[in-house]
């Protein structure tokens, strides 16, 4: 989820020429260690809003995205120097910036902004549509077009969180889903962009080198609200940001991109429709919230869906 430079190296090389083919078991292991690896991803970023309506308990929301973004670009620069990594070539830094905006930037910030006043369940519709709309970004980025039965349980997968976020908001969507759509487009762009970027560069660089590039900005956020925003220090609101910055904003992307990498971005991003039943359940468990009855229905048909979008053919 490598080529590092404009000159690729010899080992790069060989790894393209002993590439798997397709259909045989060394095809069938990657794909079984793609899918593991996108699945740890869901998994991390499954507690991000957990983690983040922790977060808000000490912080703001500018101060708590600015202070994410900052920790999570330090440790990415720490580990990008500790193994030597050389610059990208210039014909990366575009995918890297969109990343940057979208999955570094904008989606931690309209999120949180959302999660000011909604609840971390109402806010999981951002992530029941966010693998269609992956799924589109890629194939509008790079050509491709999944089947038609691939298209049709997407559908049908993220038609099933939708109705059941719906039904939770009585069907009346709220200001914090303004951010929320926005917040969907651009981590849909993001991770469509990182997707294709990872099968040149190593996915803990592409996410690496984003957090980077968002330092000045990330930056700037902080020196400006921290003054401005209050502050109230508690373990909670330490715990979020802690993980919000190490997982959520590095180290989930660093499986995630290498799982897209090995199976395609299309049917990785189709994991992700098992995520806001995954952040309800520790809505209930880290922040009480009410678990509701649709849930375990909606948990079947989603789970179905994720099946047929993983056998269907890209």
């Amino acid at each position: 989820m490598t080529a590092q430079d404009s000159a690729i190296r010899p080992a790069t090389i060989a790894a393209q020429t002993t590439s798997p083919v397709p259909g045989t078991p060394a095809a069938s292991g990657a794909g079984r260690s793609g899918t593991t690896l996108a699945a740890l991803g869901v998994l991390s970023f499954s507690f991000s809003f957990p983690a983040t309506a922790w977060a808000l308990t000490g912080f703001g929301p500018w101060a708590a995205t600015g202070l994410r973004g900052v920790l999570a670009g330090l440790l990415a620069a720490g580990c990008l120097a500790a193994a030597r990594v050389p610059l990208p070539a210039r014909r990366y830094w575009p995918g890297l910036l969109v990343v940057a905006a979208g999955c570094v930037l904008g989606f931690p910030l309209l999120t949180t902004l959302a999660l000011r006043t909604s609840s971390t369940a109402h806010s999981a519709v951002v992530i029941g549509v966010l693998p269609l709309a992956t799924a589109a970004f890629s194939a509008l980025r790079t050509g491709r077009r999944p089947s038609r039965t691939f298209w049709g349980a997407a559908l049908a997968g993220a038609a099933a969180v939708l109705a059941f976020t719906l039904l939770q908001s009585h069907g009346r969507p709220t200001g914090a889903d303004l951010y929320l759509f926005a917040a969907l487009l651009v981590c849909a762009a993001g991770y469509a962009e990182g997707g294709r970027l990872s099968r040149e560069l190593p996915g803990w660089q592409v996410i690496g080198w984003a957090a980077v590039a968002a330092l000045p900005v990330t930056g700037l956020t902080v020196l400006l609200a921290l003054p401005a925003e209050p502050v109230h220090l508690g373990a909670k609101a330490l715990a979020g940001l802690a993980y919000t910055a190490v997982v959520s904003q590095f180290g989930g992307f660093v499986v995630w991109y290498r799982g897209m990498a090995a199976i395609g971005v299309p049917r990785a991003s189709q994991l992700q429709l098992a995520q806001p039943l995954l952040t309800l359940l520790w809505s209930v468990l880290l922040l009480g919230e009410e678990l509701p009855a649709a849930a375990p229905v909606t948990a079947v048909a989603v789970l179905v869906c994720i099946a047929v979008t993983q056998r269907a053919r890209s």
